[in-house]
């Protein structure tokens, strides 16, 4: 939990939960967007903190609540099971608090110290002091909490994105919709950290970044299977953390909006960030090599635009996509990308299911997806691609212990993510004439559009601290996140294709 909370919780003792600012202020507390803003380096929530020991955490559905209470209270276990560990030993003395930290809990695991600071780096001994100066007792309000304060501020997240492209009158044109990442599906369509590569060379040259060096001279030389494209990309977000960046993401802003991809932020609301991409104004000249064969000239004719989210947390996917489907023209794919674990596979493997048990609900579904490993397989350099994968869509991923794995497999599910079975039952209200049922077995034979499911796995369960986080160089994790990507964009282009000649 330690890198899914904010660095402030080690002062904090209230933690505030509500959907949006209007219900904090409801409840007295009308001036939390004042607060700080703070983040977790693991968990994409916003948060504002009072300076004091108030956390106010913004929550887009349930799904927050099952993820960040097991946090709070495993963080709190283990605070004060490092409290009662350095008792004796003056809080002062932070030499002293580091060895008897060491000694102690050296005795039960294996160089415990090296294993915080690969957590939290210089702030070990800062950390270790407070939690030998005091216990942890953390009191949680929630704030709202009904099914219409989710559904609420969902509403309103998508007014925002409505609101701030008003021209492209979201409400009259066709949508594939796509939940993914900020990043990705972007690069790609517009091609710009490819025609920047050598002020991005200059960049790992200037920073002596020697790894990326070491890998982009492999590349070169054919030495190693990776993409020189994904490998731009890779560097292109590492240079955006540079100030000297500056002056090249304002040009790419100005040729994305020459392209039509719009990028808008979340505000107050749901904490996740949306592009709007329209088809008919790409470029085949800018476009990523791989996906140029794709963008035919009858594209530019298209009125379709591709919706992409940064991918939600649980039940938010079910409200994003059933308001986004009642609010657009017509919806005309749902493809959904995001990491995974796996069972019978290693990090880096790309799953597709072709069925979805739903934890939430009890419903099983089973659909023909749009994509076949032959979709992925080209363009994955380190991993495999295992298609008919039976998913089950776990409440938290604090709730994935041994014995619920093992029952997993048992019954055959190999892939375990949060967002599949919400998002089909939004699909499911989008079909049928009801609300989406509970226990039944629901089975997609005709599909009202495409759907499509890529995870990539990120963790291992049966093999302890194996994930992308544990393995620093996240260039790996871009493997599988392009690869899918791809196929992503590929498929869509290739269905606006046959809808335009129709």
């Amino acid at each position: 939990p330690a890198v899914r909370l904010p660095a402030c919780i080690d002062g904090g003792r209230r933690v505030l939960l509500g959907q949006s600012h209007e219900v904090f202020a409801r409840h007295g507390f009308g001036d939390v967007l004042s607060w700080q803003p703070v983040s977790a380096p693991g968990r994409r929530r916003k948060m504002f903190f009072d300076g004091e020991e108030t956390l106010a955490v913004l929550i887009a559905s349930p799904s927050d609540v099952d993820d960040l209470i097991p946090m709070l209270v495993a963080f709190q276990i283990e605070w004060n099971k490092i409290h009662t560990l350095l008792s004796g030993v003056s809080p002062d003395d932070e030499e002293a608090i580091e060895a008897h930290f060491e000694r102690a809990a050296g005795a039960r695991h294996e160089a415990p110290l090296a294993r915080l600071r690969t957590i939290w780096g210089d702030q070990v001994g800062a950390r270790l002091r407070r939690m030998a100066r005091w216990r942890k007792r953390f009191a949680v309000r929630m704030l709202g909490g009904s099914l219409v304060d989710y559904e609420r501020a969902t509403l309103r997240w998508w007014w925002n994105i409505e609101d701030s492209l008003r021209g492209l009158r979201l409400r009259e044109r066709p949508v594939y919709f796509v939940s993914s990442n900020t990043h990705s599906l972007i690069n790609l369509l517009s091609g710009f950290a490819l025609r920047n590569t050598e002020e991005l060379l200059g960049f790992i040259r200037e920073r002596e970044h020697a790894g990326l060096l070491a890998e982009y001279e492999k590349i070169i030389a054919e030495q190693v299977p990776s993409s020189i494209e994904n490998f731009f990309y890779y560097v292109q977000k590492k240079y955006q953390a540079d100030p000297a960046s500056a002056r090249l993401f304002a040009r790419r802003a100005e040729e994305e909006r020459e392209l039509g991809i719009h990028r808008v932020p979340s505000r107050f609301y749901v904490d996740v960030d949306a592009q709007v991409i329209e088809i008919g104004r790409l470029d085949p000249a800018r476009i990523d090599p791989r996906l140029r064969p794709e963008l035919g000239e009858r594209l530019r004719a298209s009125d379709a635009l591709i919706l992409n989210i940064d991918y939600p947390l649980g039940l938010a996917g079910y409200h994003i996509l059933k308001i986004v489907a009642r609010s657009v023209g017509k919806l005309l794919g749902v493809y959904v990308v995001g990491k995974a674990a796996t069972l019978n596979g290693k990090i880096g493997d790309v799953l597709i299911p072709n069925e979805v048990y739903d934890e939430h609900t009890g419903n099983s579904y089973t659909f023909q997806p749009c994509f076949v490993a032959a979709d992925v397989e080209p363009y994955l350099a380190y991993g495999s691609v295992l298609d008919n994968q039976k998913a089950v869509t776990s409440r938290g991923t604090f709730l994935q212990n041994a014995a619920f794995l093992e029952a997993c497999y048992r019954d055959f599910f190999t892939d375990v993510e949060m967002e599949g079975g919400p998002y089909l039952n939004a699909i499911y209200e989008h079909t049928f004439a009801q609300r989406y049922p509970e226990g039944a077995t629901v089975s997609f034979l005709r599909p009202p559009f495409d759907i499509g499911l890529l995870h990539y796995a990120s963790d291992t369960p049966y093999s302890k601290g194996h994930n992308l986080g544990s393995r620093n160089l996240s260039y790996f994790g871009m493997d599988p996140t392009y690869a899918t990507s791809l196929a992503v964009a590929r498929r869509i282009l290739r269905q606006e294709e046959e809808r335009m000649a129709s």
